[in-house]
């Protein structure tokens, strides 16, 4: 579901509906790269609860963000975002779930952004969309780049049990995220 940056005010039908279209799927049987070069595997049978948060990008110091990045709803607040989950990564374990972000930036891009906020925990690559286009996740194309909406998915078994869509409040949504699995814990 690729949305033009054209069509950003309002919220169709069908953008509305993928909470609903999401919950209790089962994560498909794949891995993605993390920036230290290993494969991570999404479909795990564990004890924990694993809190798939996608992202569009981070910026970076050295780079200009693409054009208009900061008008198009949902892209800006990727690196508070991170620091945010990286600052509550303890309280995210004891609530017996794992964080691990996933966006559509490059190993390097990643690897980079995480020495730079020193984030610990796993971001993964879906620079190829295979992740988004098999759970057909919001995406957005800007200058020929598709990019994932932020989008979290707080996953049980291997089963997709929370979806939380639109994050409007990327500063805010690890508060959103505590909250439901205190709930459920």
């Amino acid at each position: 579901m690729i949305e033009n940056i054209q069509n950003k005010s309002k919220r169709s039908p069908e953008d509305k509906k993928i909470p609903e279209k999401l919950t209790n799927l089962e994560i498909p049987d794949i891995s993605l790269q993390s920036s230290n070069g290993e494969y991570v595997q999404l479909r795990r049978k564990e004890s924990f609860k694993i809190v798939l948060y996608c992202y569009p990008m981070t910026g970076r110091p050295d780079k200009s963000l693409p054009k208009n990045w900061n008008k198009i709803p949902g892209a800006k607040g990727c690196t508070i975002e991170n620091s945010t989950i990286r600052d509550n990564y303890e309280e995210l374990i004891k609530l017996n779930s794992l964080p691990i972000g996933i966006t559509t930036q490059s190993i390097s891009e990643i690897e980079e952004m995480t020495k730079r906020l020193k984030i610990n925990h796993d971001i993964l690559s879906d620079c190829n969309l295979i992740l988004a286009k098999s759970l057909n996740l919001p995406l957005f194309n800007v200058d020929n780049k598709d990019y994932i909406k932020r989008i979290t998915l707080v996953v049980d078994n291997s089963i997709i049990k929370k979806v939380f869509y639109p994050i409007l409040e990327p500063e805010k949504h690890i508060q959103e995220i505590i909250s439901w699995l205190k709930k459920e814990n």
